[in-house]
């Protein structure tokens, strides 16, 4: 069965119509992923010619997956508006942006990878890391992406059922994934996401919502 196909498959959220479908695309590699740095709004690198190779082949998948994108929308950054610009030229679409869809202020942490900030402020770290309401230091704390995500979901859900291929990071996507199973903050710090991976989450007019796919990196092998 094709991603699409499972996607539709028929749930146990008992909810009623078409929802409106998130297709979740994360960028494709940089040179402050390769060294796993925290890379949150105040630092906008490109592509490395991988991450460019990474989004081509995301864009193919998703061209040949069998949804119906109506619109191709996208992190403000550098590196997510030309992963959405490969897939938007696959779909024939054009890129939207949407601000809210940037990834978290790291404040004094930008730069840093998980060890460098750990030793920097231990304490707030490791505090950070299991209260979503507090921040890094100069920050954005976890709880206060998920509010301006789901400002933008909102946003996306007013458009009505339909298939819409969202382009972000990390941290945004984890927000839609969060709010798509209804569960605790702690998927922030315990899900893995792949470079350029695919999700799907669906949200019903009605009120329930589903993830049907996480993660999936298939196109990359």
């Amino acid at each position: 069965m094709s991603a699409a196909g499972a996607a539709a498959a028929p749930g146990w959220t008992g909810a009623t119509g078409a929802p409106t479908r998130l297709v979740l695309l994360r960028h494709g590699q940089t040179a402050m992923s390769v060294d796993r740095r925290y890379s949150g709004s105040a630092s906008d690198p490109g592509l490395t010619e991988l991450g460019h190779a990474q989004a081509r082949a995301a864009a193919r998948r998703l061209a040949g997956a069998g949804w119906r994108f109506a619109a191709v929308v996208s992190s403000p950054q550098r590196r997510a508006r030309a992963t959405a610009g490969h897939a938007a030229a696959a779909l024939g679409l054009e890129v939207e942006v949407d601000e809210d869809l940037r990834e978290t202020d790291f404040g004094s942490w930008e730069g840093l990878t998980f060890a460098e900030a750990a030793a920097r402020d231990p304490r707030r770290h490791a505090d950070w890391l299991a209260d979503p309401t507090l921040a890094p230091p100069g920050g954005e704390a976890f709880a206060e992406v998920d509010a301006r995500v789901r400002a933008a979901r909102g946003r996306l859900a007013g458009r009505g059922p339909a298939d819409l291929l969202v382009v972000s990071h990390v941290t945004p996507i984890k927000a839609l994934l969060r709010q798509g199973l209804g569960v605790g903050f702690e998927l922030f710090v315990n899900l893995h996401l792949d470079l350029a991976s695919v999700s799907v989450a669906e949200f019903y007019a009605d009120g329930p919502t589903s993830v049907t796919l996480v993660n999936d990196t298939g196109h990359l092998g």
